[in-house]
């Protein structure tokens, strides 16, 4: 199960990195979630599962890493982006205003920083996430499941009825809110 909460984690993770993205950037879209409940980004957590299952050789060479972790990540991406808009009909992100973009859901600017966030997150705080899991109790697991289950179902049919990233803000008082 240490999968499971890799991607967990990994999925938190991208959100923090989401938040201070758009906070250097003094973007008005300031809440970057991807759930109705929980403060995650799967996208992040399915990128990171990408890197992990590369194989040893290609994980420990940073000239190979950088590279085939850009290319993972972009593919993951690329996917997550077409499923939240076949899916969901809607669109977590748009790179469709930067250069030689792939149908607004990819662009090699993101996939440079993609390559190297992967970088780091292998070499750097990977060793710290894996002596974390290993220290979670068994008896976490179904509860934690539980949750993101609900999580995953509530957010399903949010986006499938409303169509509309904003109805994941729904704590946000109505001034508040901004467009996607």
């Amino acid at each position: 199960m240490a999968w499971f909460w890799y991607f967990l984690f990994y999925s938190f993770l991208g959100f923090l990195v989401e938040v201070v993205y758009v906070r250097l950037r003094r973007e008005p879209k300031r809440d970057r979630k991807c759930r109705l409940l929980l403060p995650v980004c799967p996208v992040y957590g399915l990128g990171a599962l990408a890197i992990l299952l590369l194989p040893e050789t290609v994980r420990q060479q940073p000239l190979l890493l950088f590279p085939a972790a850009a290319l993972a990540c972009t593919g993951v991406e690329y996917g997550a982006g077409l499923f939240y808009q076949r899916v969901f009909r809607v669109s977590f992100w748009d790179y469709s205003h930067l250069p030689m973009n792939l149908g607004g859901r990819v662009c090699p600017l993101f996939s440079l920083f993609w390559g190297g966030l992967a970088v780091v997150t292998l070499w750097v705080i990977h060793p710290w996430v894996t002596l974390l899991v290993s220290a979670i109790p068994p008896w976490a697991l179904p509860p934690v499941l539980l949750l993101w289950g609900a999580d995953t179902l509530l957010t399903a049919l949010v986006l499938r009825r409303t169509g509309d990233t904003n109805a994941l803000r729904w704590y946000l008082p109505p001034a508040r809110r901004r467009t996607a």
